[in-house]
């Protein structure tokens, strides 16, 4: 029997093309809510999906037949992985094929703050020639502390290789330390760092695991990067913290104000118009993954994952 393989998101066509030449049948529903899903789910193998529909116990339940759950991307905080797994269904992501995006990102953000190139840019399109005010700051030299090594953490510091910086790093797994980072305590990176990248998925121990207690424990004023989920930080601490000038600047692709979809912001309050207004802070709408090649590798991931396992 043909598998039936339901994708709830667009993705790269890719998927649909080479999944349908070896004998898939996929059938795509880009707009149905979830109760309409609810409905259909029972007659699928499998289904493919980014963050439009969480993926909860009760749509599983109704998925008696599903064999694998695939998200083209990196965090499956959308899927119920545990109630998945013990349903015996095989939990596919693709982690890897944004991770360069990812680190291109961190830079590009970085160098855009430590440089001021969006204001002096903006002041010369105005008639304003400031270069004493506009003096920027060098990377190197400098400690990078990345707190999470896996597929995202890796990829930044290789991209930092180049610079001339320090990079450290702080994971809950051991013995991780490579050509390109070294594994250190939270306590000595908060002790080192000039500058800290967030590269964690988002669990009850990671959600505002950036806050008050971990701004204090760093012993300089320091550049912050967060391109992993909006809630791993604590937002009103953050922006205490720039106001107090302990954080130099903020470099955030994503906000903890984001609906579950990515697709908007859902809320409006005083933290987060200080970060939409401040020189001192560059926000991008959660596009760090998402670049025309990284749209082509996800999707590439994702049906090799499928046919090795499911082929």
């Amino acid at each position: 029997n043909k598998m039936k393989i339901l994708q709830l998101d667009k993705n790269h066509p890719l998927i649909t093309e080479q999944l349908s030449s070896k004998g898939f049948e996929i059938d795509d529903d880009f707009s149905s809510p979830y109760d309409e899903v609810l409905k259909k789910i029972h007659e699928y193998d499998g289904i493919i999906i980014r963050s439009r529909i969480p993926v909860d116990r009760n749509l599983i339940e109704h998925g008696r037949n599903l064999k694998f759950i695939a998200r083209v991307g990196a965090g499956m905080e959308n899927i119920d992985g545990e109630f998945a797994t013990r349903s015996g269904i095989s939990l596919i992501s693709s982690p890897e094929g944004n991770r360069d995006a990812v680190a291109e990102h961190v830079l590009g953000m970085l160098l855009i703050l430590m440089n001021r190139l969006f204001i002096a840019s903006n002041e010369v399109k105005n008639g304003i020639w400031k270069r004493e005010e506009n003096r920027g700051d060098e990377l190197l030299g400098k400690t990078f502390g990345i707190i999470g090594y896996g597929n995202m953490g890796k990829a930044v510091a290789k991209r930092l290789s180049g610079f001339g910086v320090k990079v450290i790093f702080h994971d809950i797994l051991p013995n991780l330390s490579d050509e390109f980072a070294t594994q250190v305590s939270l306590e000595q990176l908060q002790e080192e760092a000039d500058i800290l990248s967030l590269h964690l998925p988002i669990t009850p121990e990671t959600r505002y695991i950036f806050n008050a207690e971990l701004i204090s424990g760093m012993k300089k004023n320091f550049y912050f990067i967060n391109t992993a989920r909006g809630e791993n930080v604590n937002t009103k601490d953050l922006v205490k913290a720039m106001k107090s000038g302990k954080i130099k600047a903020a470099c955030l692709d994503v906000l903890e104000f984001e609906k579950p979809s990515f697709e908007n912001l859902d809320a409006k309050n005083e933290d987060l118009e200080y970060l939409l207004h401040s020189e001192n802070a560059i926000v991008t709408p959660h596009i760090a993954g998402w670049t025309i090649q990284s749209k082509e590798k996800l999707a590439q991931i994702i049906v090799d994952k499928i046919l090795a396992q499911f082929s």
